[in-house]
């Protein structure tokens, strides 16, 4: 794609950010921006029910261009690719959707239209189990299916978890963001992201000095459900941002699932709801969640679980440290006392080992004392 259609497309995302709709509709009846700017002055005879205050800005490009050329040199400088609707690296899954962005940033690796692409999302007050849940789910899908791409918001909670998981695993992460390029939020994320761009990416719909607004998160969380296959909800409340992506992919008709809950467990409220409510299908594990998708033939996913999806997680431990872990695994979120009472060690050794144990990230401490095994 040329500069001038790129400058012209970024000016009319600018005309166009409080009417995605009319913007998008005009766009692609006339098939690119530099059409639509040398009509500008008789847009109407082309769109009749445009409205007037689209039909007014449509005529005035002078700022806009400005800020295109700004935005143009900004990204230049900074390696930040500029994906119009007509780029063939435009997510071709978010260009069939009604309210797909006229342009998309993008700084990374990943390729954003490979063949299986899933977003995982949730509350921001992730629990340990919820945790639990990201990190077998994401471990075994690359077990059985080694290619694909994993994406979500790059948010506190659910989010970051599931981008921490995908790059341990060897997986490409994409990050959609509320913001601009030029910054990043929440700021602690930062070490997580770099990792990102050089393991997936980041991408987002704002120009560059746009802050995180509160508005910014709903629109951003359409492109995490447009360009995906599925949305797998893990943990979420009664309302949050997780249902929300996973009803804007039940309306792009893409496939929703959620992991169940215990009905008393405060953040497995929404998930248990959606399921209820025929709006998401049931998944325990990513057994489950290949078989839906149809991704795998049966005897691949028999393999699998005969090849030990369950596996031993922790194969370079001592054998104090497997007695304390088998125990937990019997067992989870048992007390000191009550681990050397089974281990029949002293409770300097159990300390010590529980304390080597954390530092390898096997297991947790937890309010109250208790000790969690990290499956």
């Amino acid at each position: 794609m040329n500069d001038q259609e790129t400058l012209y497309t970024l000016a009319l995302t600018r005309i166009g950010f409080f009417s995605i709709a009319g913007a998008l509709q005009l766009y692609r009846q006339l098939g690119d921006a530099t059409t639509i700017y040398d009509h500008r002055n008789d847009i109407q005879d082309i769109l009749p029910d445009c409205s007037p205050h689209f039909l007014k800005s449509i005529k005035d490009w002078d700022e806009p261009l400005k800020r295109a050329e700004v935005e143009m040199e900004y990204d230049l400088a900074h390696n930040i690719r500029i994906l119009c609707l007509n780029d063939d690296n435009y997510p071709q899954r978010m260009k069939e959707c009604d309210d797909a962005p006229l342009v998309l940033f993008y700084t990374g690796t990943a390729n954003l239209n490979q063949s299986r692409i899933i977003n995982i999302v949730g509350t921001r007050m992730c629990t340990v189990q919820g945790q639990d849940i990201i990190r077998k789910f994401v471990a075994d899908l690359k077990s059985i299916c080694p290619k694909v791409l994993i994406v979500s918001g790059l948010a506190y909670g659910v989010d970051i978890h599931a981008h921490r998981n995908a790059l341990l695993s060897g997986y490409e992460t994409v990050g959609v963001l509320a913001h601009g390029l030029d910054n990043l939020y929440p700021s602690r994320h930062k070490e997580t992201a770099n990792k990102m761009v050089r393991q997936g990416g980041l991408l987002t719909e704002f120009f560059t000095n746009t802050n995180a607004d509160k508005v910014n998160f709903v629109r951003r969380n359409r492109i995490v459900a447009g360009m995906s296959d599925a949305c797998i909800l893990v943990e979420s409340a009664a309302k949050g941002g997780g249902l929300i992506t996973a009803g804007i992919a039940q309306s792009y008709d893409r496939d929703v699932f959620a992991f169940p809950g215990r009905p008393s467990d405060p953040y497995s409220e929404g998930c248990n709801n959606l399921i209820r409510d025929s709006g998401a299908g049931l998944i325990n594990n990513a057994i489950d969640f290949v078989r839906a998708m149809h991704w795998e033939d049966d005897a691949t996913l028999i393999k699998a679980q005969n090849a030990g999806i369950e596996r031993s997680l922790f194969p370079n431990l001592s054998a104090e440290e497997q007695s304390i872990v088998k125990l937990l695994q019997k067992t989870n979120d048992l007390q000191i006392n009550m681990l050397t009472v089974h281990t029949n060690m002293p409770i300097n050794k159990v300390t010590a080992l529980l304390f080597q144990l954390e530092i390898k990230g096997v297991v947790k401490t937890l309010a109250g004392g208790t000790y969690h095994l990290m499956s």
